[in-house]
């Protein structure tokens, strides 16, 4: 009996999971603003992120141009 309804049996299972899956995500679903706020502090410490290194970069260039200025002298 059961190898006659098998085929019904995987779609009835398929389905009940992908409501799961559906309802799940809608039920921990973040809010708009909670998007938009997380997305923003994001961008912005990413570009903090690359200031500091160039800053960082620009340091060891004068440091490194001191260096060779000294040495010339």
């Amino acid at each position: 009996m059961l190898s006659k309804y098998w085929k019904k049996i995987g779609m009835v299972i398929v389905i009940v999971a992908c409501v799961f899956n559906v309802m799940i995500k809608l039920i921990n679903k973040l809010s708009m603003d909670n998007e938009m706020v997380s997305s923003a502090q994001y961008v912005q410490d990413n570009t903090n992120e690359q200031q500091k290194d160039e800053n960082k970069n620009q340091e060891t260039q004068n440091t490194q141009s001191k260096k060779i200025q000294k040495n010339e002298k």
